[in-house]
């Protein structure tokens, strides 16, 4: 049985990594994951191939070994997996509950491991690997610093696996967007912390720019040519003063 499993599927990157899938790979069934079973079902019914809900909360290490024993019971084929699920909180790292940060490392990095590791016996040559990144990999943000230190792994992660499984013809991407309009921002935004955005991007461009970029072997996926002239920039500049222009932008001195 072949099979894509697409985490964070109910909104956003997800939902629209599980669209574009379903119509550019030849699969016998899609494991949609996420918490709001509801709206994974609302997917499922949009899709033409057949839809396993899982209404999962990857932060919980008894759902992820649960996902674990579904493998191991249904031994599929993963032709793509798309780990999307995540989370960010904008504010200074003194305001945020510690607990809220920890579930984020939970979800953001731990959750993304475990199921990489997990679904990689199930999968074979051809196989592709979406990993959900952002323009913050690539340098430290104050006042978004778990979160961006959390993509960081995310990127380092995936581009180094991405060479450790060339021989095996698995490809391992990171899909690093700036600001995109998803429901993201309903979890992340807790005041006026952030209220400087330069632009916006829609999933559904960063999705058809990630497929376009594992076709051609890259590792990385950066959607936008002002995104990417941004992340030369960060790679040439000082980062002290990368983060002072950041701070300025936010009015934060």
């Amino acid at each position: 049985m072949n099979i894509a499993i697409i985490t964070g599927a109910s909104s956003g990157m997800g939902m629209e990594f599980a669209r574009r899938i379903s119509e550019t790979v030849t699969l016998d069934e899609m494991w949609l994951i996420a918490r709001r079973e509801d709206k994974l079902k609302e997917l499922g019914a949009q899709l033409k191939i057949p839809c396993r809900v899982l209404p999962l909360d990857l932060s919980d290490s008894r759902c992820l070994e649960s996902l674990k024993a579904l493998l191991k019971g249904e031994k599929p084929v993963v032709k793509a997996l798309v780990n999307a699920s995540g989370y960010g909180k904008f504010g200074s790292f003194e305001d945020i509950p510690i607990e809220e940060q920890l579930n984020m490392i939970d979800l953001n990095c731990k959750a993304l491991t475990k199921i990489t590791y997990d679904v990689l016996p199930y999968t074979e040559n051809g196989s592709q690997i979406y990993q959900l990144g952002s323009l913050s990999a690539f340098q430290p943000v104050p006042y978004i610093g778990v979160y961006g230190a959390g993509k960081a792994y995310v990127l380092s992660f995936s581009r180094a696996l991405n060479r450790e499984l060339k021989g095996r013809g698995i490809k391992v991407m990171a899909v690093c967007p700036g600001w995109v309009r998803t429901e993201f921002f309903d979890r992340a935004v807790r005041d006026d912390t952030i209220t400087y955005y330069n632009r916006f991007y829609t999933p559904e461009q960063v999705v058809n720019r990630a497929l376009r970029d594992m076709k051609k072997g890259k590792d990385v996926s950066i959607c936008g040519l002002a995104i990417r002239m941004q992340v030369r920039a960060t790679k040439l500049l000082p980062h002290k003063l990368v983060m002072s222009i950041w701070c300025k932008q936010q009015k934060k001195g």
